[in-house]
């Protein structure tokens, strides 16, 4: 016997027209390039979405056609964000953080036909234009500097669109795809994913709930997080499906400015990774007067661990808690929200800081479990460590046109999230490290993740990574490379002595590096390739290296090196 239920498509369609119908005067504001504020309605932003929908489609663009977005965080971006997928095209947002030769590889490989770009990044658009398919160029002018030839004007594909009375929104089949967005490449050539409206419109759902990040028209979100990494994580549709307002930073991403929007649109959930929220803390400290943030409800942090400092510095001196969230651009990205459980409401503020430190529980609907080397299913006891494996129906199946990744699946169809990590009793997860970070010392596993955490908890240290480098007698052991806070002064001898406190002796680093910045990604994440390739051989004696047979098959417990 079947069920009766109308078969309704779950499509975005239907979000962008219950932001338009239900909450047309709730406002969008955005920052320009010239620092002065824009501000609009869902109400405009539906009807606009609408007519460059149909104005792509007067290009030729044609069903499951892809259309790039190179542009910062604005209205007009939302807008293409709403009017490509539910005009039946692929919304591909391109990150312009990465090389122009990744860039070309990332837009030929995905076969882009059109794009939509910032007038401000058209420099770089021409450094890897050349090779690609791209046909139409579509340029959101926010200067008055002349089009490149054979460029259309965003808003001339607007009214173009205004101009077809009678067009609409064509009807959609829910698997139909709706996006694209590439992995970094920090391990091989960026790959693709592509979501689907299904997947798009169930992220929505999962990420509004009270257990996860709890959204709805008395928020006003502001969005650090730039829509062309990982689907701006769900953020605009999240805003718009629940009538909240979202403040757009544009290009300006200093701690100043945010700032400056947090307190003067009373934001209530902002949203961005560590290294920024780091920052911002910074010049907060720095303040004589400090801003009126009495509006945050929460920060949301994401794309790398947070240090449990960073929680207890907010906490403690701005009155404002941190929700970490975990996921990947695989998994849309929402997949876990540190939400501590009630059992903690009464528990020391130290507690509480120690949970929200971790990755926090699955979102409805997604599941987890952890493979440790022997490729048995790691206990749920908070102690054993294994390999994230990952399910869901907004977590990918396979990559775009990449048929030699199958290894990151298992057999049974989990995905292969690449981080090792501790399933805890109560549900929640922690991360312990990436695959390829994690430090395999005397074939025992150090987590880099927590070493750093611990370091940047210390009063004199700005920022920590933790390598594992080449060492002649255990092959592998920690390194640090620590940035220190201005004024402030630390020895190596003085950060073990600190990171003793909460660590065995055997995971101390060999060594430490001071420098005055640890490289990162175009995420934002530190850089761990490159350090390797700097400090590598540190440990390594001029002509040695280590040898299999020397080393022991798990290291004795309680050892000293």
């Amino acid at each position: 016997m079947r069920g009766m239920m109308m078969d309704f498509p779950l499509t975005l369609t239907a979000i962008v027209r219950r932001a338009e119908q239900l909450y047309p005067a709730v406002e969008i504001v955005s920052r320009k390039p010239d620092k002065t504020l824009h501000r609009t309605t869902y109400g405009e932003v539906g009807r606009r979405a609408r007519h460059l929908a149909a104005g792509l489609d007067g290009l030729g663009l044609r069903r499951s056609d892809r259309v790039a977005t190179l542009a910062w965080n604005h209205a007009q971006h939302l807008e293409a964000y709403f009017a490509v997928p539910c005009g039946g095209m692929v919304c591909h947002t391109l990150n312009l953080r990465l090389h122009p030769s990744d860039l070309t590889y990332i837009a030929t490989h995905a076969g882009d036909r059109a794009i939509i770009v910032d007038d401000t990044l058209l420099p770089l658009f021409e450094k890897f234009r050349a090779g690609t398919p791209i046909e139409h160029v579509i340029v959101i002018r926010h200067t008055n500097a002349p089009l490149p030839v054979g460029a259309l004007d965003f808003e001339q594909v607007v009214a173009a669109g205004a101009a077809r009375t009678g067009w609409d929104y064509p009807d959609l089949e829910e698997n139909t795809a709706a996006a694209m967005c590439y992995t970094s490449g920090t391990t091989g050539k960026p790959k693709g994913v592509v979501y689907s409206h299904r997947s798009q419109c169930l992220h929505t759902l999962g990420a509004s709930l009270h257990a996860t990040l709890r959204l709805s028209d008395m928020d006003a979100v502001l969005a650090v997080v730039p829509m062309f990494h990982a689907n701006a994580w769900g953020i605009p549709y999240l805003g718009a499906m629940n009538g909240a307002r979202q403040i757009f930073p544009g290009p300006h991403l200093d701690s100043n400015s945010l700032i400056d929007l947090i307190a003067g649109e009373r934001v209530t959930l902002a949203a961005g990774v560590p290294t920024i929220m780091l920052g911002m803390l910074a010049v907060l400290d720095a303040m004589p007067v400090k801003p009126d943030f009495s509006s945050v409800r929460h920060i949301l942090i994401g794309g790398s661990a947070v240090p449990q400092s960073l929680i207890k510095s907010y906490r403690e001196r701005y009155g404002l808690t941190i929700q970490q969230g975990w996921g990947m651009t695989e998994t849309s990205p929402l997949a876990s929200v540190g939400n501590p459980p009630s059992w903690l409401t009464f528990a020391r503020p130290e507690d509480e800081d120690a949970y929200r430190a971790r990755q926090g529980r699955p979102v409805p609907f997604v599941e987890l479990r952890a493979r440790n080397d022997a490729g048995a299913l790691a206990p749920w006891d908070g102690v054993a460590m294994g390999e994230l494996e990952i399910r869901g129906p907004w977590v990918t199946s396979g990559y775009y046109d990449s048929p030699d990744s199958a290894e990151r699946f298992t057999p049974d169809g989990w995905f292969r999230t690449g981080d090792i990590a501790s399933l805890h009793p109560d549900g929640s997860i922690e991360i312990r490290d990436r695959t390829k970070d994690v430090i395999k010392s005397g074939g025992e596993w150090i987590s880099s993740v927590a070493l750093e955490n611990a370091l940047m908890g210390h009063p004199s240290v700005a920022e920590a990574a933790v390598i594992g480098v080449a060492e002649p007698k255990w092959a592998e052991r920690p390194l640090a490379v620590v940035v220190l806070k201005a004024g402030k002064t630390a020895t190596h001898e003085e950060l073990i002595e600190f990171l003793l406190q909460t660590f065995p002796k055997w995971w101390m680093p060999d060594a430490t590096e001071f420098v005055d910045a640890i490289p990162r990604t175009s995420a934002g994440k530190f850089l761990k390739t490159a350090l390797r390739e700097t400090y590598g051989d540190r440990l390594m004696p001029a002509g040695a290296a280590p040898t299999a047979a020397a080393l022991p098959a798990a290291a004795p417990a309680g050892r000293t090196s």
